[in-house]
C-alpha cells in the first residue's frame, strides 16, 4: 500500500505541475490578447504563451505534455473560436482540429524529441523549435484546406496560407527557442528530478 502511495502521489503532483504550467501559458495568452493585433482571422504573438506546455512535456513526459496542450487548445476555443468562412459541418471539424487540438496539442510532443536527441540541455529549445515549427504546419494546411478564400486576387492559397500564418507563427517560434534556451538548464534539472 504504500507503493501504491507513491504512485499516487506521483501523479497528483504531476497533474498539479501541469495545472500551473497550462494555467501559466493561459495568463500568458491572455496578457497577449489584451494587445491590439491586425489578424483578423485569427492568431497572435505571445508572451511565450506556448513555453509552459512544452515544459510540461519534457518535465513530465509526453502524454501529460499532450493532455496539457488539448486542455490549453479547449481554452483558446473558449475564449476566442474563429468560425469557418465556409460553415460546413467539415470546415468546423477541420478548424477544430487544425488550429486548435492539433496545433495545441503538438507542443505536448515536446517531451518525445527530447527523450529522443539523448535528454541533453541543447534539445530542449531543439525540442521547442521542432514542436513550434509542427504547429505552424498545422495551421498552414487549415489555411489551405479553409481561410484560403481571403487570398488576394493573384495570390495562390499556399503563398497566403504561409505568409498570413508565418507573420504570427515565425516571430513565436522565435520567442518560444529563445525564451526555451534561456530557462534550459532550469528544465532540465526539473526533468531530472521528475523522471531520474
Amino acid at each position: 500500500s504504500q507503493r501504491n502511495n507513491k504512485i499516487v502521489m506521483t501523479k497528483t503532483k504531476k497533474l498539479t505541475l501541469c495545472a500551473l504550467l497550462t494555467a501559466l501559458s493561459v495568463v500568458l495568452m491572455f496578457v497577449s490578447k489584451a494587445l491590439p493585433a491586425p489578424w483578423l482571422q485569427g492568431g497572435s504573438i505571445t508572451l511565450a504563451s506556448m513555453v509552459p506546455i512544452v515544459a510540461a512535456s519534457i518535465i513530465v513526459d509526453y502524454k501529460w505534455g499532450l493532455l496539457s496542450g488539448v486542455v490549453f487548445a479547449l481554452i483558446q476555443m473558449m475564449t476566442g473560436f474563429y468560425p469557418p468562412p465556409t460553415q460546413t459541418f467539415l470546415n468546423f471539424f477541420l478548424v477544430i482540429m487544425l488550429d486548435y487540438i492539433l496545433a495545441f496539442g503538438v507542443l505536448g510532443t515536446a517531451g518525445i524529441f527530447y527523450r529522443l536527441l539523448g535528454k541533453k540541455i541543447w534539445a530542449i529549445p531543439v525540442s521547442g523549435f521542432i514542436v513550434t515549427t509542427l504547429r505552424y504546419i498545422c495551421h498552414i494546411l487549415s489555411g489551405i484546406l479553409i481561410w484560403g478564400v481571403y487570398a488576394d486576387e493573384g495570390q495562390t492559397v499556399l503563398g497566403y496560407s504561409l505568409v498570413y500564418n508565418g507573420s504570427y507563427m515565425i516571430p513565436e517560434i522565435i520567442i518560444t527557442t529563445v525564451v526555451l534556451a534561456a530557462l534550459s538548464a532550469f528544465i532540465k534539472k526539473e526533468a531530472d528530478k521528475v523522471n531520474g
